[in-house]
């Protein structure tokens, strides 16, 4: 049987392994839940509810690491930040910045398409208030750790503090050099970790949550910048400059 311990070939074959966990009892129980119970606007669609896999090529030189599917969200649709008010906002400005054909994100079969853009999280199952345990988070770093052996992606943003808190030591135990101490989450935050065989870049950003997009504390001219900014040293397009306003 696959687990977390499982050296993988392909993407693919890993993407196939985390669609079949049932590690952690509480996930499992609330994504599985939530797709039974459903939200009244949705009650006549099926949920996925299960553990959503990383979306967008398999050679991908660039890698977003969100936090967690939304329980309405990826845990319907079955795929990272579609059909919720986060994805609506992060497919805007990845649109806009030339690493999606389109700027919305419906559902599986709407015709997205990723360029050199790969999105995954450090858990894979949506939490109960959005929140994974310590525990949770620790044991699903072994999909993150086989995704990143297998992609080597040159630039990495990071969406909110957890994901930069999960991700660091998975970073580490990859083989890049992660300082000590360990460098702080900060929006615009550039970091660059020296690596076995390449350096990496990892980029800070606030979450793509209703809280921080609502409230103007995360703009889209925001997002778009540290996009383009790590998307120019993946060498997918040129670096913008970022906003002073």
């Amino acid at each position: 049987m696959w687990g977390v311990g499982t050296t993988f070939t392909s993407v693919a074959e890993l993407d196939a392994a985390i669609v079949d966990c049932r590690a952690c009892p509480r996930l499992v129980a609330w994504r599985e839940q939530v797709a039974r119970e459903k939200r009244a606007a949705f009650r006549h669609e099926e949920y996925w509810g299960r553990p959503v896999p990383g979306l967008g090529p398999a050679d991908a030189p660039l890698l977003i690491v969100g936090l967690a599917p939304a329980a309405h969200g990826g845990n319907r649709t079955g795929r990272m930040f579609t059909g919720d008010r986060s994805g609506d906002v992060l497919y805007a400005a990845l649109h806009a910045v030339g690493l999606a054909n389109q700027p919305t994100a419906v559902h599986a079969g709407d015709g997205l398409e990723l360029i050199g853009t790969r999105i995954t999280a450090p858990v894979h199952c949506a939490p109960p208030d959005n929140k994974p345990t310590p525990d949770e988070r620790d044991r699903c770093g072994g999909w993150l750790r086989a995704e990143l052996a297998l992609l080597r992606p040159r630039a990495v943003v990071v969406l909110g503090a957890f994901g930069w808190q999960a991700l660091l030591p998975v970073l580490a135990a990859a083989g890049w050099a992660v300082p000590r101490p360990r460098p702080r989450f900060a929006h615009g935050a550039h970091v660059e970790l020296a690596g076995e065989r390449e350096t990496l870049h990892l980029f800070g950003c606030y979450h793509v949550s209703q809280q921080n997009t609502f409230t103007g504390r995360l703009t889209p001219a925001m997002l778009e910048d540290v996009l383009s900014r790590a998307a120019g040293v993946a060498s997918l397009t040129p670096a913008r400059e970022v906003s002073t306003t």
